[in-house]
Order: C-alpha cells, then sequence, then structure tokens
C-alpha cells in the first residue's frame, strides 16, 4: 500500500470531515512572563470549541503549534495543561516555554475534557459515536484539524511553520494529525508511540482510555505506520524506558517501521529514549523537545552557489 493509498484509508477509518472554525468571544490579555494569551471559541458545524492561545509579544508572524493535551485521568485540566503544565510534564507549562522560544501555541479542549465535560464523560461519548459508525478518537482529530486550519489563517502566524505536540493522549493527537494533513510542517511527541498488535498481545491496550480505538486499523496498519506518514517532514518521538505504557516490544517494532519510513531522510528524524523515565516528561526530553521545534521551525538558508 502506498502512503497516499493509507492515507486515504486512515481518512475514511477516522471520518476524516475537516470542517471551518470561525473564532468569537476573543479575550486577550498579558501574561506573567511578558506575552500575550487569548481565549477564544471556534465555532464549527458540529459546536463550540474553547481554545486558549498564547503568543510572543512581538511583531510580524511567528512559527506556531498545535498543543495536543494529554489526558492523565484529569478531565477537568483540558487545554489548560498549555498555561498550568500537570504532573506529567516538566516546569515551566509549554505555553510559556514556546512562547519564549519565539512560537504561538493553540491549544483547545478535546470532547469531555475542560469546558467540554458537559458534552458526556469519554465512556458516554464514545459509545454513542461507536453506535454511529465513528470514533471518539476520529472526532477528536476533527476538532484539532480545524484548530489548525483557524491557525492557518491567522495574519501573526506563518502557515507554513506550523507543528504538532503532545504527551501520551496528546502525542498519539499530535503525529496522527501531522500523518492526516500534509501541510503541517512536522511533529513531536512522547511517551506515546507503540505498535497495538504487541499491546494487545500483553494486555497493555486494556490501560488506554476509550479515545484509543480506531476500529478496523490493524487490517491495514501500525502505529509505527501512521508515523511514518509524516515523512520527509521533521518529527521527534521520544520515549521513557520504565513507560509502563510503551512496553520495549511495542515501542521498538513501531521505531522500527517509523525510520524505515524515513529510510531516505535519516536526518529529518530524531528519536530519544531516556531510560530512566516513566510516563511522563523528564529535563532531558523537555530539552531536546524544544531544540528539536527551534530547529525545524528555523527558515531555510539560501545555498550559496
Amino acid at each position: 500500500m502506498t502512503a497516499g493509498d493509507l492515507r486515504t484509508t486512515l481518512q475514511r477509518l477516522t471520518g476524516w470531515a475537516p470542517h471551518p472554525a470561525v473564532p468569537h468571544a476573543q479575550t486577550a490579555g498579558p501574561h506573567p512572563g511578558g506575552h500575550i494569551v487569548e481565549e477564544l471559541t471556534l465555532d464549527t458545524p458540529t459546536g463550540a470549541i474553547p481554545g486558549t492561545l498564547i503568543r510572543p509579544d512581538t511583531a510580524g508572524r511567528c512559527p506556531a503549534v498545535l498543543y495536543c493535551h494529554a489526558h492523565g485521568g484529569d478531565y477537568r485540566l483540558g487545554r489548560r495543561e498549555l498555561l498550568e503544565g500537570s504532573r506529567f510534564l516538566q516546569d515551566p507549562p509549554y505555553g510559556p516555554a514556546l512562547a519564549a522560544a519565539g512560537f504561538a501555541a493553540l491549544c483547545i479542549d478535546m470532547p469531555g475534557f475542560g469546558d467540554r465535560r458537559d458534552e458526556g464523560t469519554e465512556n458516554d461519548i464514545a459509545k454513542a459515536l461507536f453506535w454511529d459508525g465513528r470514533s471518539l478518537f476520529g472526532a477528536m482529530l476533527n476538532d484539532l484539524a480545524a484548530a489548525f486550519g483557524y491557525l492557518t489563517t491567522r495574519p501573526d502566524i506563518h502557515p507554513g511553520r506550523i507543528f504538532t505536540l503532545g504527551l501520551s493522549m496528546g502525542a498519539a493527537h499530535a503525529f496522527w494529525l501531522a500523518a492526516l494533513e500534509p501541510r503541517l510542517a512536522g511533529t513531536a511527541h512522547l511517551c506515546m508511540l507503540a505498535d497495538i498488535g504487541p499491546l494487545i498481545a500483553d494486555g497493555t491496550h486494556a490501560k488506554h482510555g476509550f479515545y484509543l480505538t480506531v476500529p478496523g486499523l490493524l487490517r491495514f496498519a501500525e502505529m509505527g505506520d501512521i508515523a511514518g506518514l509524516v515523512a520527509p517532514r521533521p518529527q521527534f518521538a521520544c520515549h521513557g524506558g520504565q513507560d509502563h505504557l510503551t512496553p520495549a516490544p511495542a515501542r521498538d517494532a513501531a521505531l522500527t517501521r517509523l525510520k524505515a519510513a524515513y529510510e531516505t531522510d535519516p536526518d529529518a528524524l530524531t528519536t530519544a529514549l531516556d531510560p530512566n523515565a516513566g510516563h511522563g516528561e523528564s529535563a532531558p526530553m523537555r530539552v531536546a523537545v524544544l531544540d528539536f521545534l527551534t530547529r525545524a521551525a528555523a527558515p531555510a538558508q539560501p545555498t550559496i552557489q
């Protein structure tokens, strides 16, 4: 199966149907770090999506990160992870850290999280969608695609330098969205990439939430194949050696598939393993993520003849 055929198949399996997003109810104010924070709502044909955006207080267009929040069992947190951080992440939170590095960053609430808890629990939403032949994971990807589309329309953001970033659930969203949306410049993800077949074999798949279910996927591809669709764009994949959700057999199988996809563009792929880290970001991971994004977002230098 070609990359194009696989992408089409994944779009069918997830119900890929990105919808336009129109912002309203925007409020902007200063952040203690000297940045600008905007609270906004994106109106889409399927409902309103609350979002938080932080950006440097500078003129001109800047690169951006569509930050995908984690699960962590904390349904209250949602998009607030961008500015508040979480117990799985290093300090400072990613929003201020990215703004200090020159990036704008947008995070939206996923269904059932943050200010969207009134839509129902993860269990309720997932089961209702399954009965309709859809998946919660697909619905989440469509919302994130709408947020990406919104970022491309902002005059203060460079549309060709938008990346995805996330940990755990957010990591799955980050590399799946980059796989399905070729306009994204690249992706960085932590503590998630693992092939599903080996996870099922040892029972680890049951430790994930309902969100991480794409019916029919294993007939066509594995997680490593999906991350491979990001090639040849820049990608950073990071794992913790003690992460119980990405055991070595599943992790290594996915990385083998991923590296094969970058065989002709090996410099575009960065992988890292912190042997002492579990299911959470370590200090070396944070340094590596920011270094990767800074390098990947740098304008291309002209070739001197």
